[in-house]
């Protein structure tokens, strides 16, 4: 009796994953102009909509936030942001502090999750510096 109770159910579950085509109304999205959007029309940010622009301007912006610029007023060539290299799944955006040392933020084109790592030229140290969103230090435009 339990065999043909326990049949039943998966023949009925089959049935049921079967009639939907293996999407559901909450996961169904459809993409348009770069951006994935959920039924409920929210737009989540895909690799199209994060520029290089954004990922030096938020990185700038962190820098100016967390790091004491003060020390780089009489010579502004000591503390400075660049761009670094570009991979398919990110961007590297170089932070070099007034005692030499760097920090790489590594921004996730698709996410804008930015990976910091600290390297000491001199000790030829690389430590993990933590994650940051870039979107929160993006400006909004208004």
């Amino acid at each position: 009796m339990k065999h043909i109770a326990l049949s039943f159910i998966l023949i009925a579950t089959l049935f049921s994953s079967c009639g939907s085509n293996g999407r559901s109304s909450e996961s169904r999205q459809a993409r348009l102009d770069g951006r994935v959007v959920t039924d409920e029309g929210e737009a989540n940010t895909t690799a199209s909509e994060i520029t290089a622009e954004m990922a030096f301007e938020g990185v700038s912006n962190y820098c100016h936030i967390a790091y004491d610029w003060s020390v780089a007023k009489a010579n502004s060539s000591i503390m400075y942001v660049q761009m670094g290299e570009e991979t398919d799944s990110a961007y590297q955006v170089v932070f070099r502090s007034y005692t030499g040392a760097f920090v790489n933020f590594y921004v996730d084109k698709a996410s804008g999750t930015t990976r910091m790592e600290e390297y000491v030229p001199t000790l030829d140290v690389r430590n993990e510096a933590g994650t940051i969103t870039i979107f929160d230090y993006l400006e909004q435009k208004k």
